[in-house]
C-alpha cells in the first residue's frame, strides 16, 4: 500500500503543462496569484502543489477549472526576469489529490492528500513490464530520433518502476488529457501497462509517417517541390481518413458516379477520367475540363424515368380541357397511349406539328406531356446554324460543352421526357456545318438509341424520348429530315372555333390577369365575333388574345376612373374601345361580272379570297401581268393563255385574238407578294370570261393548278381556303378532283354550308363557273 499524508501548501495552476514526480523543469510564472503562491512557498518549506488547468485559456481559474490530482513539488530556484515574469526551477516529489481549497485572497492554498509509491520488492510481473516498457521505448527512440541515447541510458538505470514510468511519460509527445491520465494512475502495474500501449501506438504512427515519407520521396523523384507537398498532403489525408480537400472531393465524385446508374461502358469511362482528375494538379487547366466532363456524365439521366399514366380517359380530358379542336393530334396521342398500354414497350414517336403562328403548337406539346405524366423540355432551333449546337463541341476546344439535345436531357432529368424541338424549319447552315443533318440521327427511331454527342463521346439512348417538332412551313425542312417525322398539320381555327376558344379560355385567362371578375365585364357573342373578323387577321388566336387583353385594360380603367361596376361590350361599344376595324376580308362580288374570277389563296394568316381581273383591249397581242406576282404565278398565267389559244375554236373565241388584243391580268393588293400555282384555273376562267363576254358566277370560288392540256392538278391548304370562302359568303367551291380526300379535314359546319365541285379538266370548271352565252 502507498503511504499517505495530508498537507496544506500553496497552489500553482499550470497552463498546457504537467509535472510528474521525479521530473525537474523550469517554469515561467506571470499571474499575480501564482507569483504570491511561489513567494509564500519560498518563505516556508519551499513546497508547492502543481496542478494543470483543464482549459489553458482561462486566466483566473476556480476549483472546477483545475484537475484534482497534481504533483507536490519543491521549488529549487527562483529568478525574477526583467519583464516581471518569475522563472522558477521545480522538482516533482509525489502525486497528490486536492481535498479542499483554501482561499487566501492573494493566493490559493490547498489541502492535499499526498501519496508515495511503495518501495517493496519487485515481483516478476513488474520486472517483465519494466523490461517490455524499456524495449518499446528503445524502439520508439530509434524511430523518432528526438530523444538522445543518454536520456535512454539514464532511464535504463532506474530501478523503481513507478519513477521509470513517470520519467518515460514525461518524454512522450502526449496530449495533456493523456498525460493527466498517467498521473492519475496510482497503481504502478497499471501505469506500466498504459505506457506500453501508448508507446505501441506512437510507434505505429511513426511507422506510418516513415511510410508516407518514403511514398512522397518516390513521387518527388519525378516532379518538383510543389508536387511533393501536394502528394504529402494527399498521403496524410489518406492515412488519417481525412475527407477534406481534393481527396474528399474525389471520393464524393466517385460516390455520385456509382449512384448515377450509368451503363457499364460509361461507368468505366467516368472512373478512368476520375483517376486522371485525381492525379492532375488542381492548378492545371485540364483539371477543370475533366471535372466538368465528369459532372456532365453524373448529371445526365441514365435510368431515371417517369411512369406513364396509361389512362386514355384522363389523357383525353386533359387534352380537351387545354385545347379546343385539333382532333388529329389528340387522336394520335391517344393511339400512342393505347399501344403503350398493350405492349408496355414502345419507342417514342416523333411528331411534327405544322401550322401558322398562334395555333397552339407549343402549348399543345405541354399538354401532351401533362397527359402522359412526363417531364417537359423545350429547345428553340430558330436561327441555329452550327452543327455543334446539336452534336456538341469536342473537349479539345476551349469552352467546349454538350449540344442542345444533351443539355435538354439534363434539364429534363428523366430518360423519357416530352422533348419539344421548336421552330425546326428555322434552322439554317453555313461554313460551320449543317445542323439539320445532325438532327437526322436524333430523329431517326432506328438510330437514336445510341446517339453520339461530340462532348460526351459515349452513346446516349434517346429512343424513349417523345420528340415533338413544330414548324410554320414544311418547304424549308430538308427532305431526309422531314422523312423521319410524322407530320400533323394544324391549319388554323374556324370562326366558330375561335369564338369558343375566346369564351372558354382566352377571356377567362385575361380577366384573371387584369383583376376582373365575371360581374365586371360582359363581352357579348356578336361583339366577340366582330372582334375575330375585323380586328384580327390570323390562323391562330395570338392576336385575338392581345385584343382581348386590350379590352380588359380599357375596362379596368373605366371601372377604376368612372367607378362603374360593370361594363357590357356590344358591337358598338367595341368600336368605341378599339377604334375602327383594322382588317376587311375579301367579300364575294355583289353580281356576276365578266372577266372577274374569285380565287382562293393560302396565306401565313390562314386563307383569303383573291379576285383576278382580266381586261381585253385592242392592241398587238401583249400579255401584261400586274399585282406583284411571283414567277410560279406568272407561269400559271402563261399556261392558261397558251391553253386558251389551243382551244380557241371550241371556246368560240376568235382564232387571232392574241394578235389583235392586248390582255392585262391584274391581281388586286399589288403591294402584297403573291405566288403559287393554285390560281391557274382562276386565271384561265377569267381569261375565257373576258374573251367570250360570258359572266362568272359571283358565288363561285375556285382553286387548282392548270396544265397546257387543261388538266386540273391538286393543290394544298384546302381547309384554309374553304374557311376563307365560307367567311366571305361564297357558296360553291370548285376544287381539283384529287383533293376530294382532303374534304374530311374541313370542319363539318363549313362543309354543310359550302357546295364542293371536284373537277379534273378546265372544261368542267367553265361549265360550272360561266353563265350566259358569248356576247
Amino acid at each position: 500500500m502507498a503511504n499517505k499524508k495530508e498537507l496544506v501548501v500553496p497552489l500553482l495552476p499550470l497552463r498546457g503543462l504537467l509535472v510528474y514526480p521525479t521530473m525537474v523543469l523550469h517554469l515561467d510564472v506571470g499571474r499575480e496569484k501564482s507569483v504570491q503562491a511561489l513567494e509564500k512557498a519560498m518563505m516556508e518549506e519551499q513546497l508547492i502543489f502543481l496542478s494543470t488547468q483543464k482549459d489553458a485559456g482561462i486566466d483566473d481559474p476556480d476549483e472546477d477549472d483545475i484537475f484534482q490530482i497534481g504533483t507536490l513539488s519543491k521549488v529549487k530556484q527562483m529568478l525574477k526576469l526583467p519583464n516581471g515574469t518569475i522563472r522558477v526551477l521545480v522538482e516533482g516529489l509525489n502525486r497528490g489529490e486536492i481535498v479542499s481549497f483554501i482561499d487566501q485572497d492573494e493566493y490559493v492554498s490547498v489541502k492535499v492528500m499526498v501519496s508515495e509509491d511503495d518501495i517493496d520488492e519487485k515481483d516478476l510481473e513488474e520486472e517483465a513490464l519494466m523490461r517490455s516498457l524499456l524495449s518499446y521505448f528503445e524502439q520508439y527512440i530509434k524511430l523518432s530520433k528526438k530523444i538522445s541515447n543518454e536520456t535512454y541510458a539514464t532511464i535504463a538505470d532506474i530501478d523503481d518502476p513507478g519513477s521509470m514510468a513517470d520519467l518515460i511519460a514525461s518524454h512522450l509527445p502526449l496530449k495533456i488529457k493523456d498525460k493527466q491520465d498517467i498521473l492519475e494512475t496510482y497503481n504502478v502495474k497499471e501505469r506500466l501497462n498504459k505506457l506500453i500501449s501508448i508507446i505501441n501506438n506512437e510507434r505505429e504512427v511513426l511507422n506510418l509517417e516513415k511510410k508516407i515519407g518514403q511514398r512522397v520521396k518516390r513521387s518527388m523523384e519525378r516532379t518538383q517541390k510543389e508536387y511533393y507537398l501536394r502528394e504529402q498532403m494527399k498521403a496524410i489525408q489518406k492515412e488519417l481518413g481525412d475527407k477534406e480537400g481534393k481527396t474528399g472531393e474525389v471520393q464524393t465524385l466517385r460516390d455520385k458516379i456509382e449512384d448515377a446508374g450509368m451503363p457499364e461502358s460509361v461507368l468505366q469511362t467516368a472512373l478512368k477520367e476520375l483517376e486522371r482528375y485525381e492525379k492532375i494538379p488542381s492548378s492545371s487547366a485540364e483539371s477543370a475540363v475533366i471535372r466538368n466532363y465528369i459532372e456532365w456524365l453524373i448529371s445526365l439521366p441514365w435510368t431515371n424515368a417517369t411512369e406513364d399514366i396509361l389512362d386514355l380517359k384522363r389523357s383525353e380530358d386533359i387534352l380537351n380541357a387545354d385545347h379546343y379542336g385539333l382532333e388529329k393530334v389528340k387522336e394520335r396521342v391517344l393511339e400512342y397511349l393505347a399501344v403503350q398500354k398493350l405492349t408496355q414497350s414502345l419507342k417514342g414517336p416523333i411528331l411534327c406539328l405544322v401550322g401558322p403562328p398562334g395555333v397552339g403548337k407549343t402549348s399543345l406539346a405541354k399538354s401532351i406531356a401533362r397527359s402522359l405524366n412526363r417531364n417537359f423540355v423545350r429547345i428553340s432551333l430558330g436561327g441555329v446554324r452550327d452543327e455543334s449546337e446539336i452534336r456538341g463541341h469536342r473537349r479539345t476546344y476551349v469552352g467546349a460543352m454538350p449540344g442542345r439535345i444533351i443539355q435538354g436531357m439534363k434539364k429534363a432529368g428523366t430518360i423519357n421526357p416530352v422533348f419539344l424541338l421548336d421552330e425546326i424549319d428555322k434552322m439554317s447552315s453555313d461554313f460551320r456545318g449543317d445542323p439539320s443533318s445532325a438532327m437526322l440521327e436524333v430523329l431517326d427511331p432506328e438510330q437514336n438509341y445510341n446517339f453520339s454527342d461530340h462532348y460526351i463521346e459515349e452513346t446516349y439512348d434517346l429512343s424513349k424520348v417523345m420528340f415533338i417538332a413544330t414548324a410554320n412551313s414544311l418547304s424549308t425542312i430538308p427532305g431526309p429530315l422531314l422523312d423521319r417525322m410524322e407530320v400533323i398539320s394544324i391549319a388554323g381555327y374556324t370562326e366558330v372555333e375561335k369564338l369558343h376558344i375566346a369564351k372558354e379560355h382566352l377571356l377567362a385567362k385575361q380577366m384573371k390577369e387584369h383583376g376582373l371578375t365575371k360581374g365586371k365585364i360582359q363581352l357579348r357573342d356578336e361583339a366577340l365575333l366582330k372582334l375575330i373578323r375585323v380586328y384580327t387577321r390570323e390562323a391562330g388566336v395570338r392576336n385575338l388574345e392581345r385584343q382581348i387583353a386590350t379590352l380588359c385594360r380599357k375596362v379596368a380603367k373605366i371601372i377604376v376612373s368612372e367607378e362603374q361596376n360593370k361594363v357590357v361590350i356590344t358591337e358598338k361599344r367595341l368600336e368605341e374601345l378599339l377604334g375602327k376595324p383594322r382588317f376587311s376580308y375579301g367579300q364575294a362580288e355583289q353580281e356576276d361580272q365578266v372577266g372577274v374570277a374569285t380565287g382562293l389563296a393560302y396565306t401565313a394568316f390562314g386563307g383569303d379570297i383573291l379576285s383576278i381581273e382580266v381586261s381585253v383591249n385592242p392592241g398587238k397581242g401583249k400579255l401584261l401581268l400586274t399585282g406583284k406576282l411571283g414567277d410560279v404565278m406568272k407561269e400559271s398565267a402563261q399556261a392558261a393563255f397558251s391553253y386558251i389559244r389551243s382551244r380557241a375554236d371550241e371556246l368560240k373565241i376568235d382564232l387571232d385574238f392574241n394578235e389583235k388584243n392586248d390582255i392585262h391580268i391584274h391581281v388586286p393588293e399589288g403591294a402584297v407578294p403573291k405566288d403559287g400555282p393554285s390560281a391557274g384555273i382562276t386565271m384561265a376562267t377569267a381569261l375565257v370570261s373576258a374573251l367570250t363576254g360570258r359572266a362568272i358566277r359571283r358565288d363561285v370560288g375556285m382553286t387548282g393548278e392548270i396544265t397546257l392540256r387543261g388538266r386540273v392538278l391538286p393543290i394544298g391548304g384546302l381547309k384554309e381556303k374553304s374557311l376563307s370562302a365560307h367567311r366571305s359568303g361564297i357558296t360553291t367551291v370548285i376544287i381539283p378532283k384529287e383533293n376530294e380526300k382532303d374534304l374530311d379535314d374541313i370542319p363539318e359546319s363549313v362543309r354543310n354550308d359550302l357546295k364542293f365541285i371536284p373537277v379534273s379538266h378546265l372544261d368542267e370548271v367553265l361549265k360550272h363557273a360561266l353563265v350566259g352565252e358569248k356576247k
